[in-house]
């Protein structure tokens, strides 16, 4: 929720602290420990995040052509539970831990991209789709399960309705079904989150759908908006 310095940063192998909050590993749980501030109305946001991995981690995907980034499901399947006794939420449920990290700024590499994961009966399944900036594309579809990962042929792509903002939403499906947005969950200037119905090799599925616009990201208005959004401080 804040940007902060080098300063405030450290890790080790089991835990990675910055500021007042932290992520480390129990067992084969991860935790996050909230102590921040929200924005744009400054109320306290203090509690921990639990999440218990289901199935195994997923393999690392590169996302662009020469390897400089790179996606990975953590835990494709999860079991969460949220205490945060400010501002007094605490829920249980299934959930989801990805990483993304890469050796260049998003808007160097890619123009947009978007994604979708869903819980099905054995496991989950997630698409991934990316344009970079050299105009190619990129997908990938798999199903993890306690067997491992298997890899699908990626659904063609279609176009869900434009949100507020006009951010796109584009989503895959398979070609003889349709797709569509149940709920639009986050919408900001340069990235959305929703849920959709679709159906990805032959399964349909409820599914958590993000879209990313990193050439709106890259606007110098939308530039201008971030610090409102998550703070920076040097400490």
């Amino acid at each position: 929720m804040t940007e902060r310095g080098r300063p405030a940063l450290s890790r080790d192998e089991k835990q990675l602290l910055i500021g007042p909050s932290a992520i480390r590993r129990d067992g084969d749980d991860v935790i996050f420990e909230i102590d921040e501030i929200g924005t744009p109305v400054p109320l306290r946001v203090r509690g921990t995040v639990r999440v218990h991995p289901k199935i195994p981690a997923g393999p690392v995907f590169a996302l662009d052509a020469g390897g400089a980034h790179r996606w990975q499901p953590l835990a494709p399947l999860a079991e969460i539970e949220v205490d945060l006794p400010q501002p007094g939420l605490r829920w249980r449920g299934e959930g989801y831990l990805d990483t993304n990290w890469g050796d260049t700024p998003l808007e160097s590499a890619f123009k947009q991209w978007h994604w979708a994961r869903a819980a099905t009966e054995d496991g989950a399944r997630i698409v991934y789709s990316v344009e970079r900036r050299d105009g190619t594309r990129h997908a990938i579809a798999a199903a993890f399960d306690d067997g491992g990962t298997h890899e699908f042929p990626p659904p063609p792509e279609t176009d869900l309705p434009r949100t507020w903002w006009g951010i796109a939403r584009p989503a895959l499906a398979d070609a003889d079904t349709s797709a569509r947005v149940v709920e639009t969950l986050e919408d900001t200037p340069f990235y959305a989150r929703s849920t959709i119905d679709s159906a990805w090799n032959g399964t349909r599925v409820r599914a958590m759908h993000e879209s990313l616009s990193l050439d709106r990201f890259a606007s110098r208005w939308v530039r201008t908006l971030l610090p409102f959004r998550m703070p920076r401080l040097r400490g």
